[in-house]
């Protein structure tokens, strides 16, 4: 069995466990599991065979939920795969997938475990929510049959979808969400025809859900913030961290903080596939994250929530993105202009010459501006701004405008945006802003050894910059406004022409 280590330094709030009538703030919970795998995904395993593994994995989950409920969580999230793990055919994935029912059908597994065939999963789940009197979110996957009078049935007769599921404090089967934006790797699943909108209210807010890549996509995870108003989102997730823009913890965190929620998101843990980073977070602030490279080990977090954060005097205001940015003529200070790789992605670059500078570089329509001052320019670090406006097309197909500043992996600017761990330059000042033609920007600023920068040390201003607000010099790694132009998508993000392996 995976061991379990809980952070010492994590704050539990319990004091709301046992009144949930009128809540003002709940705790939450979420699990980055360490995920025990079968041997041999090629050919399909027995069902037997496929229950012993998911219940290996379920006695790892079962524990941290318990403890997590002992410690007063009103909820847990665990992550995507978690249960079985991934790279399967669509064969393979069979012996685990149960028919999960909608939620409409009033369903505790665990008081009525054959009305909907042979769910021992559900089962589980249900009961150890019922037996902690704990929300308990969970993937596994579904079936569905179907006949040859439906024009999109597959040749083996059946559906098959990536399905996260909801369990209330009763084990009552309360969300069922299908994975709409697959990623290129997922040929186990299916997609659903259409997106679905999965909301439940509880007594401690309004949630909803989706799972991994949905988060890059408009439908549903924009809809489901914007057009049904959930307090918070629960999101199950494996997710392959890629440096230096595509890393778990300062994607989800910017997500929370520019869509104005509560993001549970719980990651699995495998450090050979680069899999780690799961956090709780506000509009407001990180609350609690987890990033190891290190170890092998699963990890518990827990924090305390506002149930409704748009009602909070803190509640932050929207921003105009390109407004300061709009406002201002490029800097002309000398540069010259290179190009450069992220994900698949040709940025032009520029290279940071000075201690301290003011730089603009652009790309079709976008133009970025630093303005920044360093504690010194060192001669074995080279930095460089950075611009893209354009349809990212490998695993998937969305648009982006990106500004970022970076730290290249060596002096030789072909490095420039290569990963890179470690940064000893610090930056006293700084400030980046972009003419962005949309309002879905998401910030974020890594430090040295991957860590994300105390909020203290740095602002989101209403008109659009990314800037210090004082405090120690940072060790920046990267510095970016990831813009995503829903309008200029394809119609689906999982179906790309480009199939290589990476995030998320």
């Amino acid at each position: 069995m995976v061991p379990l280590h809980f952070p010492k330094c994590v704050v539990v709030f319990a004091l709301f466990a046992q009144t949930m009538a009128v809540l003002d703030s709940f705790t939450a919970a979420v699990y980055e599991h360490a995920v025990l795998l079968p041997n041999a995904t090629e050919s399909p395993a027995s069902r037997e065979e496929a229950l012993l593994l998911m219940n290996r994995n379920l006695d790892v989950l079962e524990k941290a939920t318990k403890l997590a409920a002992r410690q007063g969580a009103h909820i847990i999230v665990t992550p995507e795969d978690g249960i079985y793990g991934w790279v399967f055919t669509r064969e393979s994935i069979y012996p685990y997938l149960e028919d999960i029912p909608a939620p409409e059908v009033n369903w505790i597994p665990c008081r009525d475990p054959q009305r909907f065939g042979y769910t021992p999963v559900q089962e589980r789940l249900s009961c150890l929510a019922k037996d902690s009197s704990i929300y308990v979110v969970a993937n596994i996957g579904d079936k569905k049959p179907c006949n040859s009078s439906d024009p999109l049935c597959p040749p083996d007769g059946r559906y098959q979808y990536n399905t996260d599921v909801v369990f209330d404090s009763e084990g009552r089967l309360v969300a069922r969400y299908h994975k709409y934006n697959l990623f290129a790797p997922e040929i186990q699943f299916d997609f659903p025809k259409d997106s679905e909108v999965v909301t439940f209210d509880t007594p401690f807010g309004k949630f909803g859900i989706f799972t991994c890549f949905d988060i890059f996509s408009h439908d549903p995870a924009v809809v489901v913030v914007q057009d049904f108003e959930v307090d918070s989102v629960l999101y199950p997730t494996a997710w392959y961290n890629t440096l230096p823009l595509l890393s778990a913890v300062p994607f989800h965190s910017a997500w929370a903080r520019a869509m104005r929620v509560n993001l549970l998101a719980a990651n699995t843990h495998n450090t050979r596939m680069h899999m780690t980073g799961s956090g709780i977070y506000s509009p407001e602030a990180v609350k609690v994250y987890h990033y190891d490279m290190e170890t092998e080990s699963g990890q518990l977090l827990l924090s305390e929530l506002r149930c409704r954060p748009r009602s909070q005097p803190t509640y932050p205001a929207a921003v105009d993105w390109s407004a300061y940015a709009r406002s201002v003529k490029p800097f002309l200070s000398e540069q010259t202009h290179f190009p450069g790789l992220i994900y698949f992605d040709e940025f032009t670059f520029t290279k940071l010459k000075g201690k301290t500078g003011n730089y603009t570089v652009c790309q079709k329509d976008l133009c970025c501006h630093l303005s920044y001052k360093m504690s010194e320019k060192r001669v074995d670090e080279v930095y460089a701004l950075g611009a893209f406006d354009g349809l990212h097309t490998v695993e998937g197909q969305y648009y982006l405008q990106i500004c970022t500043l970076l730290k290249c992996q060596t002096t030789d600017l072909r490095t420039c945006g290569e990963p890179v761990g470690s940064a000893f330059t610090t930056f006293e000042e700084f400030s980046l802003s972009g003419t962005f033609g949309t309002s879905y920007v998401f910030p974020q600023i890594i430090l040295s050894g991957s860590q994300l920068a105390p909020e203290r040390h740095y602002e989101v201003s209403r008109d659009g910059r990314l800037q210090s607000r004082g405090g120690a010099p940072l060790p920046v790694l990267v510095m970016t406004l990831y813009g995503r132009v829903f309008e200029k998508d394809p119609p689906r993000l999982g179906q790309g022409p480009g199939k290589l392996q990476g995030p998320p």
